[in-house]
């Protein structure tokens, strides 16, 4: 005897909103008539922290507060007891996507590093002692609803990179004689559009080999009592090959990708933020960062 189950949600893009009702089908796929004990369906919603290595023998609180944070949690029974017939049997559903209580909030899903944000539905199908239960799951992508943050102000940002700027500089000696400029159009930047802006090589006396622009998230574990933080790279993206020509403008523009992006979210436990990195190669393999913090939102 064969059974299989699925779940379709009655969105194809799987998205939905705080709020909302998260709603499609149970679909039983059986060959012939099948008796089970009952058929739940289960819509979870978990927070998972994972310390890096390097965190190993700090603070007691850092570690208590890397536990899962559960965001929500709801059960029904869509079918009672009895037998499926043969063939497919579609069983409706319809379950609220709010908090387990009004103390808690509903992140937008995100898939890091040290931090995830996961919603699932899971559907088990019971059967007796001499029968093995059948299960399936299904994510889902909860986002924040556009605009319901109200309106936050294009924050642009001129800049102008050179020696002199640099932050963190090992070897001052390697590193030619330069000089660029640009601007970001915002640093507020809504999701659902790419980031944009210019930068313009004025000046140098080496050979450029590339320049990059470079994603980068930034997570924060642990509370006001300790914490660590963690950056690693999301996307990274070159705008400029080669010894690019002097004073001649080169776009910015970076799209930020589904899952791993979501908006900056500051929570008592964790933070999720975002960086750009410009990052320029010189010919002989040294290279130079300058890091913008940027806000992402669903304004």
């Amino acid at each position: 005897m064969s059974i299989t189950i699925d779940i379709q949600l009655n969105r194809s893009s799987k998205i939905y909103h705080p709020g909302e009702t998260v709603s499609g089908v149970v679909v039983v796929d059986s060959r012939s008539d099948t008796r089970h004990d009952g058929i739940t369906l289960t819509m979870d919603g978990m927070v998972s922290i994972q310390l890096s290595p390097r965190s190993a023998g700090l603070l007691e609180s850092i570690v208590s507060s890397s536990k899962p944070i559960p965001l929500l949690s709801h059960s029904v029974a869509i079918a009672k007891s009895g037998k499926l017939p043969a063939g497919q049997t579609e069983i409706p559903f319809e379950l609220p996507l709010v908090p387990r209580s009004t103390s808690k909030t509903l992140y937008e899903t995100y898939h890091g590093i040290y931090i995830t944000v996961h919603y699932c539905l899971h559907c088990d199908l019971k059967r007796s002692l001499l029968a093995k239960d059948v299960n399936k799951s299904q994510e889902f992508i909860v986002e924040y609803k556009t605009g319901a943050g109200g309106k936050d102000q294009m924050e642009a940002v001129n800049f102008e990179i050179r020696p002199e700027t640099l932050q963190n500089v090992r070897d001052r000696a390697r590193i030619p004689r330069f000089l660029v400029r640009g601007h970001l159009d915002s640093v507020n930047c809504p999701l659902s559009k790419p980031l944009t802006g210019e930068l313009t090589v004025c000046e140098c006396e080496r050979g450029i080999s590339s320049i990059e622009l470079q994603l980068v998230r930034v997570e924060t574990c642990g509370s006001s009592e300790g914490h660590t933080k963690e950056a690693s790279e999301i996307q990274n993206i070159q705008i400029g090959e080669g010894d690019v020509c002097r004073g001649i403008a080169i776009p910015v523009y970076m799209l930020f990708p589904r899952l791993f992006t979501c908006a900056t979210t500051l929570a008592p436990n964790f933070k999720i933020e975002f960086e750009l990195n410009i990052v320029i190669i010189f010919d002989n393999d040294h290279l130079v960062v300058e890091t913008f913090p940027i806000k992402l939102t669903r304004t």
